[in-house]
């Protein structure tokens, strides 16, 4: 996988200084845009995950441990779909991850133009729940999800989570 990373460096730790009241003007240290593509194969998920964790843990993200886990289940949830329903006709996937002042963005995109819809439970199927249970995950998190066609005709499908968990 390449890692096109854009923006600062990790965030400096300790200091001993308080936190100012009003944000500052520009980025804050870990704010950026990262994107990587991946072949759409099984071997995939995991480093796509192990991708994702490292760069939070690189830039410094100040995301919560369980907004972290959630983020790293719905990654492996959304590149397994696009490994498992996509591969036929994008042997490729690029997966992308927004970090702004309070959210945290992934998306997961590849050229295959069905849009997926969220299976209900349907307890005779061993599979094909996965977009339900990123539905809820993100639902739970207070973020939100989406699929979109892209202008050339494949599909990126996202969920937005805040940094702090919902109801903190």
């Amino acid at each position: 996988m390449d890692d096109h990373g854009r923006g600062p460096g990790p965030r400096p730790e300790g200091g001993g200084r308080a936190a100012p009241e009003r944000r500052p003007p520009g980025p804050l240290p870990y704010e950026g845009v990262w994107r990587f593509t991946a072949p759409a194969v099984d071997a995939s998920v995991p480093q796509a995950r192990h991708a994702v964790r490292d760069l939070l843990v690189r830039q410094g993200v100040p995301a919560a441990d369980d907004v972290v886990q959630t983020l790293l289940l719905i990654v492996s949830e959304l590149v397994t779909n696009a490994v498992r329903h996509a591969a036929v006709l994008s042997p490729t996937l690029a997966v992308e991850i927004a970090v702004g002042a309070e959210w945290v963005r992934v998306s997961v995109e590849d050229e295959h133009p069905y849009r997926p819809t969220a299976l209900e439970a349907d307890h005779g199927r061993t599979g094909g729940r996965g977009l339900l249970l990123v539905r809820e995950l993100t639902r739970e998190a207070g973020g939100v999800c989406d699929v979109e066609h892209t202008a050339s005709g494949g599909k990126v499908i996202w969920t937005a989570l805040p940094l702090k968990p919902a109801g903190a």
